[in-house]
């Protein structure tokens, strides 16, 4: 069981409104619930939860107290506790079957196992910052995949795309898209710009330095089709990278799915652009712009199953609308590739 611990700073005068709000359910919501004061009657209320239950209080906390200038709400990673909490399987055994026992759900009904909006905002928000690394790791991963696609070598090339820092970015354009939050879509965009720009002018370097032909490597030659696989590929790829965020899971190895969808039909594109194959490098576009449109779809569709919204109701209404356009765009997008890709020769 994932546990996150909440701490809650607020006047001492609002303690009582506090308790109204998590203590008529506080043994179904909390696991357990400490306070302390300091010298300046400030209230200092621990509250230990089950990660999924963190949202809803999050959100309760907020619209509660969220005017007051004292306020302020951390929540914070527990690792392990002790004495062990009851698992959920305890829980059920405990309750009589005619028992009407209540769910944390969202507001469709739908039981909420993921976690809060709060901590994959920050994580994600993280992600999009164009730092020196960023850059630093775009910049060998690129200089790594074009010599793993250069001599066909696949162990080179799966190396490349551990270390590109692709996953953050597109991930976060997703979320963007679901919470309608413009300026978090906007520096997203930005990072995807900077990382997609600069592998890609690396690429065209190396295309025209080294003799690039898709003959010479087989690994070149098949970024150069598109294939229903690299769809579904690219399909699966963007819902792993979301659910992985939304489940609070290590993204080291599904970040490899979307740099394998991304990372090599990128730098092939450039290689073969500076090398003068135009043609080879339409083909390379193309499944590149067929696994963008696809990762950030899925990456959306995985938000909405998982009930990521915005806390309050004219937000989600605003939400609702971006999100419907993205999707139409997106869908419209892939339908027009698939339709390119129908009618123009491959190969």
């Amino acid at each position: 069981m994932a546990l996150r611990l909440i701490e809650v700073y607020l006047p001492r005068e609002h303690r009582e409104r506090l308790y109204d709000l998590v203590g008529p359910d506080a043994e179904e919501r909390t696991i357990g619930i400490w306070e302390e004061w300091s010298s300046d009657d400030q209230a200092l209320v621990r509250l230990l939860v089950d990660v999924e239950e963190t949202e809803q209080l999050l959100d309760t906390l907020h619209q509660a107290f969220g005017n007051i200038d004292e306020f302020r709400v951390l929540l914070l990673s527990v690792e392990a506790t002790l004495p062990r909490p009851e698992s959920p399987e305890d829980d059920d055994a405990e309750d009589s079957p005619g028992d009407d026992v209540e769910s944390d759900t969202d507001e469709e009904g739908r039981k909420i196992s993921r976690i809060s909006r709060e901590e994959l905002y920050t994580q994600l928000s993280d992600q999009v910052r164009p730092s020196r690394t960023f850059l630093v790791l775009v910049v060998l991963s690129t200089v790594v995949a074009a010599v793993g696609l250069l001599y066909g070598n696949v162990a080179v090339i799966i190396g490349a795309m551990v270390i590109a820092p692709l996953l953050g970015p597109n991930v976060a354009l997703s979320l963007a898209t679901t919470l309608g939050d413009l300026d978090l879509a906007r520096r997203a965009a930005r990072v995807n710009a900077i990382g997609i720009g600069t592998a890609l002018a690396l690429s065209v370097v190396a295309g025209v330095v080294l003799q690039v032909t898709p003959e010479v490597s087989q690994e070149i030659a098949i970024r150069t089709l598109v294939r229903p696989g690299d769809v579904v590929l690219a399909l699966a790829s963007g819902g792993a990278g979301a659910l992985s965020f939304t489940l609070g899971l290590a993204t080291a190895v599904v970040g490899v799915m979307v740099a394998v969808a991304l990372l090599p039909p990128l730098v092939a594109l450039g290689m073969l652009v500076g090398a003068g194959l135009w043609g080879a490098a339409f083909g390379a576009l193309k499944l590149l712009l067929v696994n963008i449109i696809c990762v950030n779809l899925a990456g959306v569709m995985t938000f909405l199953v998982q009930g990521v919204r915005p806390a309050t109701w004219w937000e989600a209404k605003k939400a609702r609308r971006a999100t419907r356009r993205a999707i139409i765009v997106w869908a419209l997008l892939l339908a027009v590739l698939i339709v390119i890709i129908a009618l123009a020769p491959q190969g």
